[in-house]
């Protein structure tokens, strides 16, 4: 399965997710101990917005941690996810580099950084909401093997991804993909 079309389903998966959180539980914490629902869903919304615009050649308009929901979070949501998809569909996605906060990157490799961007903190949002049931198994499978087929050493620190904690190898693909990416559930 190619690239793009996994950052269409983990937008879509993420999507779900977001879509019945409710406005007073943008407080609630996350598996991201620094942020809380709010700050974590801004994160996504924002890369994909920065991710969309870079692709389109033109510069973010803000800085990933400005704030890109205001009062609708949701709709923030579907408004960068219909930018995000558009931009990598482009013709010339895969060929560009990307610029990211430790250096520019080729296309392809953007792709998986993204998607796993995207696919990882929509797990997070659904662990902290209790919406695990919306999370696409065969999804988090595939890109926890892209992951390790990659190799995340240099992906690991602060800011990005902590140390692979351990799992169960018969727990679900989600908790298995947490766990590679450094949360404890």
């Amino acid at each position: 399965m190619n690239m793009i079309n996994r950052i269409d389903r983990a937008i879509d998966m993420t999507g779900l997710v977001i879509k019945g959180i409710a406005t007073e539980r943008m407080s609630a914490p996350t598996p991201c101990p620094e942020w809380d629902l709010r700050e974590l869903l801004n994160h996504v919304v924002g890369g994909m917005n920065i991710f969309a615009a870079q692709l389109e050649g033109v510069t973010p308009d803000r800085d990933h941690h400005d704030d890109w929901l205001g009062a609708d979070p949701q709709a923030a949501y579907v408004e960068a996810a219909v930018l995000d998809r558009a931009a990598w569909h482009r013709p010339d996605a895969l060929a560009q580099t990307v610029r990211l906060g430790f250096g520019a990157v080729p296309g392809p490799m953007a792709a998986v950084i993204h998607s796993t961007e995207v696919l990882v903190h929509g797990v997070d949002l659904a662990v902290a909401t209790g919406r695990e049931r919306l999370l696409d198994e065969r999804l988090c499978e595939e890109m926890l093997a892209v992951m390790r087929d990659i190799g995340m050493d240099n992906f690991r620190g602060p800011g990005m991804f902590g140390s692979e904690v351990a799992a169960s190898a018969d727990a679900p693909a989600y908790r298995r993909l947490a766990a590679y990416t450094g949360r404890e559930l």
